[in-house]
């Protein structure tokens, strides 16, 4: 049997944006597909991918459903390793995957198959049984939603540019600095913190760089000081790891201007489920 897992798995998480989620779906999907008769499949692949994308469309429209949080972040993927894994650059990047969620589940999984995966429109249509114009629309009325005009995803990229500057970002909070820190900080800044219900928070929310510098050097100092932090990449971004001993607390995930240099976003993911799955 042909390593499905691997590669189904971009294609559920990208829609879902929990690796859980995704794992449980692609396992509901092979369990009836070998144990079900399967005459007149005519390419196994295609049919499992296919099968994969609507379940889970249907896994996110029930979890819209639900009563939300006041802040949700996807469940973060270390990528590191994603040069020896090819499985794992089709995975989206963090800030990407949290524009998504402005989108409904149908159009979100036309974005990702036309701008991910590069399938045609007509492929599309077949995979979700709609038309080729309403993919197309859908797939507008996505980017309309996420971007502004003449906008386009950036995807961050680990450099020694990039490293330096995470240096000098936790030297600031230690020290801090709080002038040195605001100065890596973009003016409009959003920083979010997902604790999933189950730890307090001090902000889930926060904008304007002097109140998240603020945020960061107060959190850093009454919960953090002890912490080992590790620089790593979580879908395809770079990011702090923060451990406590061997028990991974926290995660932060940066979304770094390329013209800039600045940091425009933090995500702050302290829900020990989204956590549990991350090894570097």
């Amino acid at each position: 049997m042909k390593d499905y897992q691997k590669i189904l798995f971009p294609y559920a998480y990208n829609i879902l944006g929990s690796a859980e989620d995704a794992q449980d779906v692609i396992q509901d999907v092979l369990t009836k597909y070998y144990t079900d008769a399967r005459e007149g499949i005519e390419n196994e692949k295609a049919y499992l991918i296919r099968s994969v994308i609507n379940l889970s469309i249907n896994r996110k429209n029930r979890r819209k459903l639900a009563v939300q949080p006041e802040v949700w972040l996807p469940e973060p993927v270390a990528t590191e390793s994603a040069d020896a894994n090819v499985h794992l650059k089709d995975i989206l990047s963090y800030s990407l995957l949290v524009l998504l969620e402005k989108l409904n589940a149908k159009e979100r999984a036309v974005f990702i198959l036309k701008e991910s995966f590069d399938y045609p429109h007509d492929e599309i249509a077949g995979i979700l049984d709609i038309t080729e114009e309403h993919s197309r629309k859908l797939l507008s009325r996505a980017k309309t939603k996420l971007f502004k005009p003449s906008e386009t995803p950036e995807m961050s990229i680990r450099s020694e540019r990039t490293n330096a500057m995470l240096q000098n970002y936790i030297d600031a909070i230690r020290g801090r600095n709080m002038e040195k820190l605001e100065g890596l900080l973009a003016e409009d800044i959003a920083f979010y913190a997902d604790s999933g219900g189950k730890i307090n928070v001090v902000r889930k929310i926060c904008t304007g760089f002097t109140e998240v510098a603020e945020l960061l050097a107060y959190v850093y100092h009454t919960y953090q000081t002890a912490n080992t932090i590790k620089i790593t990449g979580i879908n395809h971004q770079p990011a702090f790891l923060f451990y406590d001993g061997d028990r991974l607390a926290s995660c932060q995930v940066f979304d770094i201007s390329p013209e800039t240099g600045m940091i425009m976003q933090i995500n702050s993911i302290i829900d020990p489920e989204k956590l549990k799955r991350i090894t570097i």
